[in-house]
């Protein structure tokens, strides 16, 4: 976890104070990197709210989050595997439940629309997880129009054959 929060402290830092997005969007898998978000937003003083994303063929976290409580779900995702979470981390669900305005689920669909996205405007590799924030984030959009909005790409580990049937799909 340590090492997945020095990219938000220095995501945070890097805002002056008040200019923070007011939104971040950040895929679970286990759960460190959300929970390092949070810790990270505490540590800068920023009021950015956190939007987890999860995929909606892996949707245990989500539906946990809301149930209060871990809930085992089957895995179907055949893209987002860094997201692939059957059962959740107990004390990772606590800080999320604790920390993080809502969850929102994407579908393998949007992912691979994003990891081309991202390929094609700014020529960086994404696999299905590292694409995900983007994916949540183009579901939204009307929502978010207009204000200050943060991602990271936090991957490129995606297999060369998966990317070019992915790049190949658009």
């Amino acid at each position: 976890m340590r090492g997945v929060a020095s990219y938000w402290m220095e995501f945070f830092r890097h805002f002056a104070p008040g200019e923070a997005p007011e939104v971040v969007f950040v895929p679970i898998g286990l759960g460190s990197g959300i929970c390092a978000c949070a810790a990270a937003r505490a540590a800068s003083g920023a009021t950015t709210k956190i939007i987890g994303v999860v995929s909606a063929h892996a949707p245990a976290y989500r539906l946990s989050f809301e149930a209060g409580r871990p809930i085992a779900e089957p895995v179907s995702t055949q893209l987002a595997d860094g997201m692939a979470c059957r059962v959740p981390e107990p004390a990772a669900l606590a800080i999320i439940r604790r920390e993080v305005d809502e969850i929102v689920a994407v579908t393998d669909d949007e992912v691979a629309f994003a990891m081309r996205a991202l390929f094609a405007d700014t020529h960086n590799v994404a696999e299905g997880a590292g694409a995900a924030a983007l994916a949540a984030l183009l579901q939204q959009r009307e929502r978010w129009a207009g204000r200050r909005v943060g991602l990271a790409l936090s991957g490129g580990n995606v297999d060369s054959a998966v990317f070019a049937k992915v790049l190949a799909s658009g």
